[in-house]
């Protein structure tokens, strides 16, 4: 082992451009975990605006948060599910691709589908949000964990 080793305590030698690329790498693991973790905050801030600027209320027939706004994952699966049972209950419990194309409340009952498909793709976008957050704190604590089993190298002169 030369001076220029960094010896990990174990069998393992790492010379100093091993070191330095552990070291970048968890520097690295750091920086892109806070990216992640920052924009699934700033998506999931954006998600929620966007439902509120649309003032959807949850009807009152609903199961829980009758009578609120519609802003978060929650509520809008709670009111996806409230759009599908009227719905059904204004078919006669059929659903839109059951319904005869001539049939006047097809219309209404696509409308319904199309509510229920955007409110979803808020409760997707909420989940990919949350994804993104973890596997950021993931990156982070893996980066630090890097860069603190390989300390950094001694100055040489």
């Amino acid at each position: 082992m030369s001076e220029n080793d960094f010896e990990t305590g174990g069998a393992a030698v790492l010379n100093r451009g091993q070191v330095r690329v552990v070291r970048l790498t968890g520097l690295a693991g750091v920086i892109i975990g806070i990216a992640m973790v920052l924009v699934a905050i700033a998506a999931w801030i954006f998600v929620s605006a966007e439902l509120r600027s649309e003032n959807i209320t949850i009807s009152d027939d609903a199961p829980i948060l009758a009578g609120q706004q519609v802003g978060g994952p929650i509520s809008a699966y709670v009111q996806a599910e409230v759009i599908r049972s009227h719905s059904l209950d204004m078919a006669g419990g059929k659903t839109f691709a059951e319904l005869d194309r001539e049939d006047p409340l097809r219309a209404t009952v696509m409308n319904g589908s199309f509510l229920r498909a955007s409110l979803f793709t808020s409760v997707i976008s909420y989940g990919l949000a949350l994804l993104a957050m973890g596997v950021g704190v993931m990156f982070i604590l893996f980066g630090w964990s890097l860069r603190t089993v390989i300390p950094p190298l001694r100055k040489t002169s």
